[in-house]
Order: structure tokens, then sequence, then C-alpha cells
């Protein structure tokens, strides 16, 4: 017990060292408790005899599992005897089972046969009775008096109707000559219970009882006028449907409500929906588009196309709507046949009034604007181009037409622009709307045409002519340059005219043989653009003779030879000032007014340009000293002047000059030592004597020997 209890301390697991200790401190003189003294014999002792009791429980467990594992393989023989008996049970119930299912289906075999023998003996005494009352009722019509309750009570009009239709069939088939009577009044009685099922249909309908107007409509399935009832009832659904002013809404809506109705009530809801979708296309939509259209046709083109284009994108997305719905096999065939048979006479001359309105409205747009400049617009530049290049190559007074005083006018207008490229992105619109597909690449090109005419034409390109004829001749004083400020509008312009071809031009003929084409005319456009804005460089012969107007009124050949040597105050000239000042204006000019590579090639033109005319004004003076060093100081403003054009060729151009320019005040002596220097060594040896002769110490013998 000692042991046990040791050993089984709660529900925690043994562990070794506890249990020793424990065992240690239970035991007097184990040393564990304070206070006692260590007896390690008692505590040997104590060990022993723990071992024994420990060997000893051993034993008696290891019995008793003996004697649980005997247990337990005996009642595991039973079980599986168990097992084999219920096994063998089973089977049995099996086999029983089988025998019942066989007698079942062979009990089954029997009665169905028997049904079947029933009902072949049946039907032919149910068709028997039928063909008696059908024969019955013959007979009261044969007879002229209707007796029969099915015929004179109203509330069996159902199974009056099905009588009336057999009877009806049957009354085809017999000879007119003898039954000529009979079958008239099967057909008026035909017709009467027809309307009535009709008119039982509509009220149903009105009083919105789904469950009527299914039972009449699955009587009247097999009457000739079901088409008629189908008929009533898409006249009553749209009755109180277009109250609004948004027909197509009110179209949406009620396609809508029918949809979730009509299931209930006919056999074939798709056929109904889509005579429904019909009728409303064919009598409500066709009535208001011709209403909308036609008080416009002729008065107002720009009204018309408006709500074309608003009306049939209007029914495109409306017969989006109702492809949501079932209306049978190929319902994308079935709207697009509707749409057409709306529009059709509208588009197939769609494209000519969208050309006329655009010609006329844009020449509207352009006679506007002249006419608020009180320009008259006239014809420039008949000869052609090749006869304008020759007139400004020979700077000659002869005009391609007659002479037009701008008054600083540049003849281009961003609203003028922005006007006919909103009239044509709405005609792009259009066109991609109402086009067929087969002609949008083609129509679209009419209007890119249109576009052509008027802006780039009519508008950018006479403002070029004007602006070439208005340029002034390079000896002309006082010069007013407006034609940059035509190429920097055109240039703007161009650019918006770019935006609109890739925007709303190529999306539409980008998969067909219209885009080489329209490719290659505005290939056209640019160059002949670029043509015109090359002659325009004679714009920079003006500049330059606004500079030699400056030079010659302000340059004096007293700045480079002074009285006065000792006595000079100014850094530089005033020639020069008022040069650099005017250069500048025109590089910012320059700048603002083209863009890309135009810009360095324009200016690099001018600089070499300014170049020539500061080295040739040089050549014209006698420099002393004093007045040699005042020379250098104007160079060293021009070439200061000169970086703002960012060209290293005219930089560098103006760092030679620069240098040259000291030829006029170095000493005698370091003439040749200058000469060989990095920026002079490559130069002809003519340039530079006409430098050195430029100096008025020339002619001294000492001068001309270190020089020779």
């Amino acid at each position: 017990a000692r042991c046990k209890g040791l050993f089984f301390c709660g529900q925690e697991p043994f562990v070794a060292d506890e249990y020793i200790e424990r065992l240690a401190w239970r035991t007097p003189g184990g040393g564990s408790r304070g206070g006692e003294a260590f007896d390690p014999k008692r505590l040997l002792e104590e060990f022993v005899n723990h071992i024994q009791e420990l060997q000893v429980m051993d034993e008696r467990i290891q019995r008793k599992v003996e004697k649980l594992e005997q247990q337990c393989q005996k009642e595991a023989k039973e079980f599986a005897k168990k097992v084999q008996e219920l096994q063998k049970s089973n089977q049995v119930a099996f086999q029983h089972f089988q025998e019942l299912d066989e007698h079942i289906s062979y009990v089954a075999t029997k009665v169905c046969h028997l049904g079947d023998q029933l009902e072949g003996v049946n039907t032919p005494r149910q068709r028997a009775v039928e063909a008696q009352k059908l024969m019955k009722y013959f007979n009261e019509f044969l007879d002229g008096e209707l007796k029969s309750d099915v015929f004179t009570n109203s509330e069996k009009i159902k199974e009056a109707a099905d009588i009336i239709q057999k009877l009806h069939l049957i009354a085809q088939e017999l000879p007119f000559d003898r039954f000529s009577e009979v079958k008239s009044k099967i057909a008026s009685k035909y017709h009467d219970l027809e309307c009535q099922l009709i008119q039982e249909f509509t009220s149903a309908q009105r009083r919105g009882e789904i469950s009527r107007m299914r039972e009449v409509a699955a009587v009247l399935l097999h009457f000739k006028g079901y088409s008629h009832c189908v008929d009533v009832y898409i006249k009553q659904c749209q009755e109180g449907a277009f109250l609004r002013n948004d027909v197509f809404e009110d179209a949406a809506i009620l396609c809508q409500r029918v949809n979730k109705q009509v299931g209930e009530i006919f056999s074939n809801p798709e056929t109904v929906l889509a005579k429904l979708i019909q009728n409303i296309f064919e009598v409500k939509l066709q009535s208001y588009v011709k209403d909308q259209l036609e008080e416009h046709r002729k008065s107002d083109a720009e009204q018309y196309l408006k709500n074309l284009y608003d009306l049939y994108t209007r029914t495109t997305n409306l017969s989006s709507k109702l492809m949501e719905f079932n209306l049978g096999t190929d319902k994308q065939t079935f709207l697009s046949k509707l749409i057409k048979a709306i529009f059709i006479s509208y588009l197939e001359n769609y494209i000519e009034v969208e050309i006329g309105y655009l010609k006329s409205r844009s020449a509207m747009i352009l006679q506007r604007y002249y006419d608020s400049k009180n320009h008259q617009k006239r014809s420039i530049g008949t000869g052609g181009i090749q006869d304008l290049k020759e007139r400004l190559r020979q700077r000659t007074n002869l005009p391609l037409g007659p002479s037009i005083d701008t008054h600083g006018e540049t003849f281009l207008s961003q609203e003028v622009v922005v006007n006919l490229l909103q009239e044509t992105k709405q005609a792009f619109e259009r066109c991609h709307r109402l086009s067929d597909p087969s002609d949008l690449p083609k129509n679209a090109f009419r209007i890119f045409s249109m576009l052509v005419e008027f802006l780039c034409t009519e508008h950018i390109d006479y403002a070029l002519e004007t602006g070439l004829a208005g340029i002034p001749s390079s000896d002309s004083k006082n010069a007013n340059l407006y034609f940059l400020d035509v190429v920097h509008q055109a240039n703007t312009i161009f650019h918006l005219f770019d935006k609109q071809f890739n925007d709303h031009l190529m999306p539409l003929i980008s998969s067909s043989p219209k885009l080489s084409e329209c490719l290659q005319k505005k290939k056209d456009i640019i160059e002949q653009m670029e043509v015109k804005l090359d002659m325009g460089i004679d714009t920079l012969n003006c500049m330059i003779g606004q500079m030699k107007h400056i030079l010659a009124a302000e340059q004096k050949k007293t700045d480079f030879k002074p009285e006065d040597e000792n006595n000079v105050l100014i850094q530089y000239t005033n020639a020069c000032v008022k040069v650099c000042g005017y250069v500048r204006k025109q590089v910012e000019k320059i700048r603002n007014s083209m863009d890309g590579k135009n810009v360095d090639t324009v200016l690099m033109e001018f600089g070499v340009r300014f170049h020539r005319l500061i080295y040739e004004h040089l050549q014209q003076y006698s420099y002393s000293c004093m007045g040699g060093m005042l020379a250098i100081c104007d160079v060293a403003e021009y070439r200061k002047c000169a970086k703002d054009f960012k060209i290293a060729l005219v930089l560098q151009l103006f760092d030679t000059l620069h240098a040259l320019c000291n030829l006029l005040v170095v000493a005698p002596d370091n003439l040749k030592q200058v000469c060989s220097g990095e920026q002079l060594a490559n130069l002809d040896k003519n340039i530079l004597h006409s430098f050195v002769q430029l100096r008025v110490d020339y002619r001294s013998a000492r001068l001309a020997r270190h020089f020779s």
C-alpha cells in the first residue's frame, strides 16, 4: 500500500526521479527532512524493501493481465462464431427477398398486361361514347334546336368550346350540298363561342385574373381565333403604358412587366412577347421616330442629324435591353430587322445629309470669323507653290494676288478650330453609329476630307499663304514679322488636328484599306505645310535686314577709332546693345513658334546668318588699339547672345570671331603666336590677314614685318 501510494499519486504520469525523491522524503533518516540526520543504511534498507514490494506488485499485475487476455480471446471467439451465424441468416433472408422480388415482378407484369387489355377494351368504348355524344350534339344542330345544358349554361363554356371545336372539324369533312345548313350552324356557333372566349379573356385581363386568362387561352389555343386572343392581350397591355415623354423607357418597362406575366398565361410565351415587341416597334416607335425626324428633315439638317443619332442610339439601347428576354432562337436577327425597318429610309442617304451639313456649317463658321475681322477672303497663290517659292527667292514685288494688309492679324482662330473639330467629332460619332459596317471606312474618309478642306486648306493654309504674302522685304525698315505668330498658331492647331485624327478617325478605319489613304492624305497635308513653313524662312532675311538697319543707324566709325584713346567710358557700343536685344527677342519668338527639330534647324540658320552679318560688319571699320578692345567687348556680348541659341555650331563661330578680334589689339611681336593658337590655327591665312589689315597701324613697317 505504501508503494502504491507513492506510485499512483493523482493522475500525473510516473516520473522515476520524483518517485525516489518522495520515497527518501518519507523515510526517516533519508536526509530530505529538515533537522534529521542522514542514515544511509536505513535508506538502503528502505530502497531494498520497496524494490521487493514493486516486484511482488509487478507479478500480481502480470497475472491479472494474462487472465484478462485469456478472457478477451475467449470472448473474441464467441463473437466471431456469432457473426458467422448472422451472415448465414442474412444470406437466407437475401434469398427470400430475391424470391419475393421475382414474384412481385411477375405479378406486376401480369397487372400491366391486364391493364393494357382493359385499356384496349376501354379506349374504343370511350371513343364510342364520345362519338355517341358528338352524334347527339350533331343531331341537335341538325334539328336546329340546342337543348343540351352544355350549350345553354354559360358556366360550361369550356366544355362547349371543346365540343364545338370537334364538331367543327367533323363538319369540314361533310359534303356541302347535303349538310350546308348544319355546317353553317356549327360554324356560327363556333364563331360565337370564339367571340365569347375572347371576351372572357379580355374581361379577365382587365380584372387581372391570371388563372382565368390561362384557362381561356388554353381553350382558345385550338381555335382559329387564338392569334386574335394574343392581339387583344398585346393591345390591352399597352393601354396606359405610354403616358410619359420617354417612349423608349416606357417600352422597356412594359416589356419587363409582360415578360414576367406572359409565361403564366400562354403556352408559347416567347412568341407572344416577340409579337408584342414587334407591335411596339412597328407602331409606337416607328410613329414616334417619323414625327421627330420628318419635322426637321428638310428645314434643319443639324437638328435632323442630332435627332437621328439620338433616336437610333436609344432604339439600339432598347434592343440591347430586350436581348435579355427569351424571344426565340435568333433574337439578334429579329431585333435588327425591326430596327432596320424603322430607320432604313433615313440611313440610306444619311452620309449625304451629313456631308452637306458639315460643308455648309464649316463654311459658315469660317465666313463668320472672317466677317468679324472685316476681312474679305481672297484667292492667294493661284500660281502654285513653285511660283511662290520663286517670288520669295528673288524677293520681287510681284504679288501672287491682290495686296493684303493684315495689320498684324494671323487669320488663325482657336475658336474657329475648336468649332470645326467639334463639328467633325460629332460627325465621326454619328458616322460610327449610323453607317453600315461595310460603308463605315468610306463614310469616315469623306468626313475627314471635309475637315482637311475647311480646317487645313481653307483656314491654316490660307493663313500661311497670307502670312507669306505679307513677309516684308529684307530692306524694309521697322518691319513687323507676323509670320512667326502664324507659324506658332498653325503648329498648335495642327497638334489638335492630329489628336482628332488619332482619337476619332483611326478607330473607324484601322482595319480597312482606307487607313493607308487617310495616312497618305495626312502626309501630303504635312508636306504641303512644311513647304510653306520652309518658304517662311525668308523671315530670317527680314530679321537680318532689321539688324543691318540697326547697325547702320547706331554704329559710328569713331566707335572703333576714338579721337581720345584715353577717354573711352563705355563697355560696348550702343549698336551692339540694340542688336543683342533684338536677337534675343527673335530667338524667344522662334522657340515659342516652333517645336521639335524645327526649332534647332531655324535657330542654326539664324545663328549662321547672324554671325555672317557681324563678321561682314566688323570688316567695314579700322581699329585703333582702344577701338579694337571695344570691338572685342562687342563680340563678347554677341557671343553671350549666341549662347541663347543653344546651338554648338553658332557658339563655335562666335568663339572663332572673338579670337580673330584679338588680332586687332595684340602686340606686333605676338601676332604669329596668336595666329598659331588653337582657335586660329586652322583658319585660312587670308582671313587672318584681312583682320590684321583692319588695324590703323597695319602700314607700319614693324607690323607688316612681323605678320609677313
